[in-house]
This record gives C-alpha cells, sequence and structure tokens, in this order.
C-alpha cells in the first residue's frame, strides 16, 4: 500500500512537470504594438530589434501597427492589455512626455499604466526641404520663410510627436511663419515633401536616410549639438547660428503596468543583448541612430525628465490637441 502512495505521487509529481515548463515565459508568440504606420522611424526600430530579442526569447515577436491619434491608439490598446508580457508597446517622446500636455483627456496614465522595459534607440532629427525649395542652410531658409506670407507648411508624423515638437521650437527660435501638417506617421509626411505638397519638415534619420542620400531631400541642418556619424557633411542648426538649439525622438519599449518583474527582466535582457550585438549596432549607424541601451529604472527617470522639457515647450507655444 505504501509503495502504491509512493508510485501514484511520482506520477502525479511526473504528469505536473511538462506544463510547468510549458509554462514558463515565453510559451507563445508575442505581440509588439507599434503606434505609428510601417515604414517610419519607429517601425524600423522595432522591427531591427523584435528578430533578435525573439530568438533569445524562443518566440516570434509580431510587429502590430496601430497609428494614430498622436500615438494614444497604440498606447491605448497597450494600456489595456492583459499584464503578462505578451504585449509590448514602443513608446516615444509623444507617448510619454508630450502627451500627457497635449490632451485634456487622456484613456491612460504614462505614470500609472507603463512599466518600463528600456530605451532603445534616439533618432537625431535633420531640418530637410524640398529640393526644388530655392535654399542651402539655414540664413537662406529663414529668409526665405519669412518671405512667405501665408507661412510654410510643415509635416510631422503626427500631433505631439518629438518631430512637431522640435519644429514648433524651431518655430519660436527663428520666428519663422510656420503652419503644421500633421499626418499618419513619418513615412507619408516623407512622401509629400518628396513630392513637393509641402516643402519642409524634421526628419528623423530613419526614415529620411535614404532620401537625403540619393538628393531627393536637401538637409538644411541637424537638430543634435554634435554632427551625426553617417551624416557628417550635415552642419548642424547650432553650428549655424542656432545655438543651444536641441531635439530628439527617442524610444523605449513598455509593458502594461503589473507585469511580473521576471517577465520584465526577461525582455530587458533580450533586447540589451539585441542591442549590444554587432548587426544592430551595424543596422543603427546605417540609419544614423543611436543605441541608448538603459535598465528600466533608467528608463523612468529619463521619461521624467523629458516629460518636464517638453511639458515648458507644450506650455509655452500653448499647444493643445483637444
Amino acid at each position: 500500500m505504501h509503495a502504491r502512495r509512493i508510485l501514484l505521487k511520482t506520477l502525479a509529481a511526473a504528469a505536473v512537470l511538462p506544463s510547468v515548463a510549458f509554462a514558463a515565459y515565453p510559451e507563445r508568440p508575442i505581440e509588439w504594438v507599434v503606434p505609428y504606420p510601417a515604414g517610419g522611424g519607429t517601425d524600423v526600430v522595432a522591427r531591427t530589434l523584435a528578430e533578435p530579442m525573439g530568438k533569445t526569447l524562443g518566440q516570434t515577436i509580431i510587429i502590430n501597427n496601430k497609428p494614430g491619434a498622436g500615438t494614444n491608439i497604440g498606447a491605448d490598446y497597450a494600456a489595456k492589455a492583459k499584464a503578462d508580457g505578451y504585449v509590448l508597446l514602443s513608446a516615444d517622446t509623444a507617448t510619454l512626455a508630450a502627451n500627457p500636455f497635449l490632451y485634456t483627456k487622456l484613456t491612460y496614465n504614462v505614470e500609472k499604466d507603463f512599466a518600463p522595459v528600456g530605451l532603445m534607440a534616439r533618432f537625431p532629427l535633420i531640418l530637410v526641404v524640398n529640393p526644388n525649395v530655392p535654399v542651402k542652410n539655414l540664413a537662406e531658409f529663414t529668409a526665405w520663410a519669412k518671405q512667405q506670407q501665408a507661412g510654410v507648411s510643415y509635416g510631422t508624423p503626427g500631433a505631439g510627436s518629438p518631430h512637431h515638437l522640435a519644429t514648433e521650437l524651431f518655430r519660436e527660435r527663428t520666428g519663422v511663419p510656420l503652419v503644421h501638417v500633421p499626418y499618419r506617421g513619418a513615412a507619408p509626411a516623407v512622401q509629400d515633401v518628396l513630392g513637393g505638397q509641402i516643402p519642409m519638415m524634421f526628419v528623423d534619420t530613419a526614415s529620411g536616410y535614404a532620401h537625403i542620400q540619393s538628393g531627393k531631400l536637401r538637409p538644411i541642418g541637424v537638430a543634435s549639438p554634435k554632427r551625426v556619424a553617417g551624416f557628417d557633411n550635415i552642419p548642424t542648426l547650432a553650428e549655424q547660428g542656432l545655438k543651444g538649439f536641441e531635439a530628439y525622438a527617442w524610444q523605449g519599449l513598455v509593458v502594461p503596468a503589473g507585469t511580473p518583474q521576471d517577465v520584465i527582466a526577461k525582455l530587458s535582457t533580450a533586447m540589451l543583448d539585441a542591442l549590444r550585438s554587432t548587426p544592430v549596432k551595424a543596422r543603427f549607424q546605417t540609419l544614423g541612430l543611436e543605441a541608448i541601451p538603459s535598465t528600466p529604472a533608467e528608463m523612468a527617470a529619463y521619461a521624467r525628465s523629458e516629460r518636464e522639457k517638453w511639458g515648458r515647450v507644450i506650455k509655452a507655444s500653448n499647444i493643445r490637441l483637444d
């Protein structure tokens, strides 16, 4: 009888073991929400990192583009997702730093509804024009823009995007008359500058690289303190007299708040491994991106400092989106 009890316990334990192993995260494909259309800088970063992260985690990571409403559609979807590590969100300057000031009513709270995994990349921004615009540097652009009585239209990936805020800061600092034309992502905005429907925009290096290289977009200046590797021939705006002008688009990865710490740790490790890998470094360099690997705590601190910076710009410019 005693031997039979031991045998039954052993069989029961054996039956449990496979299910315990099977339940280890991740046991199914992971969804990565990108709140912009395919083809833009945010999408490029997510797709560049998803493949090596998926290999580390042993599961496929599927990109799900949910553009619109200044990233709010994708952010709302992710905020309401189950906190189990199977829904990730690319969260950028707009989502984490600008939207709390741009919108009076958000369906999510950036400080309470998301848990940071880590920063991914920072995109330098470049002021570009359609080659038909008769300017080649900042002084010429400023003089030309001030002659346009109806103002100069500029495109952005969306209201409240880093590109939008950078251009508003540029408008403040230069006094040029600018008219905002928001798009649903960087790719369609770039297409309209290429086609001449709008004359200029601040483009991120990932979205603008190929078009700048081919001469289809003419760069005027970089919004970084120093020239950007891979774009060394483009002077900074600061070099051209716009002292202290600095603006980046940056990306971080978040999950719904309440996601278990061990799951966040696995995602963080996979992302750090990917960011430090040779293929990802090479891809980022080609696109002029700066990898900014961080811990979850470092990302939280960075997002707070960015909220303070852009909150001031938004209030000073009196920008409201609802």
